[in-house]
């Protein structure tokens, strides 16, 4: 800016301001990451621990009609252990889990509830895996758990099938069910349902029927 003042000119200059746009956006750009990878990292383990708790609920309940999934008794504590291979018979044995449950139930309880079930599972994480760090340990415990249900399918269908074969096999019935199917286990039809008179003069079950004519004949 220039002023003219007689014969001399004066140039003044604005006082240079610090340009705090760019400071401002690094700033914001900042905290924004900041904020969304802690937000991703709460849902993630939000999600997770509700597969955890799912887990839970499902071993809770598991052969008993009458459970209302808030508590896990030791029979299921010990089939859980067993089928999210938290026991592995070296680092972990079915004694230890059955010490950790005894330790983190109530005394005069037969059962642990959500809460008791996580302590359980933070006793026995540093034992299942060794020379992790405390925070390791857990997690990796936690991932053999969540989403897993008790693997009894497989059990009951097998269970199922010889039951069945049992029910079909016509060699062990007997009355008038061994009646309608022949030796090879194949049924007879309506001749092994219904009583068929056959029209050849005998009287029913005799066993000579039709020799008669053979036996003239011999004779003469």
């Amino acid at each position: 800016m220039s002023h003219t003042q007689g014969t001399h000119t004066h140039t003044y200059t604005p006082k240079q301001t610090v340009a705090a746009a760019p400071i401002a956006q690094t700033i914001f750009f900042f905290l924004y990451n900041t904020v969304r990878n802690i937000d991703f990292a709460t849902m993630a383990e939000s999600t997770d621990m509700e597969q955890l708790l799912m887990s839970f609920k499902k071993f809770a309940i598991h052969g008993d009609t009458k459970a209302t999934g808030k508590e896990l008794n030791g029979k299921n504590w010990a089939k859980l252990c067993k089928d999210c291979r938290i026991t592995d018979g070296k680092n972990v044995t079915a004694t230890d889990v059955d010490i950790v449950f005894s330790k983190v139930k109530q005394k005069t309880s037969r059962v642990v509830t959500y809460e008791e079930f996580q302590k359980a599972l933070e006793d026995l994480a540093p034992k299942r895996f060794k020379g992790q760090s405390k925070e390791e340990a857990l997690e990796s415990i936690y991932k053999l758990v969540e989403g897993r249900e008790p693997t009894n399918v497989g059990v009951t269908k097998m269970a199922k099938a010889k039951a069945v074969d049992r029910l079909t096999d016509a060699s062990r019935y007997t009355g008038s069910h061994k009646e309608r199917f022949d030796e090879s286990g194949r049924g007879k039809g309506r001749e092994g349902r219904e009583e068929i008179v056959e029209k050849t003069g005998y009287v029913g079950a005799y066993k000579n029927a039709g020799t008669y004519n053979d036996k003239m004949k011999t004779e003469k």
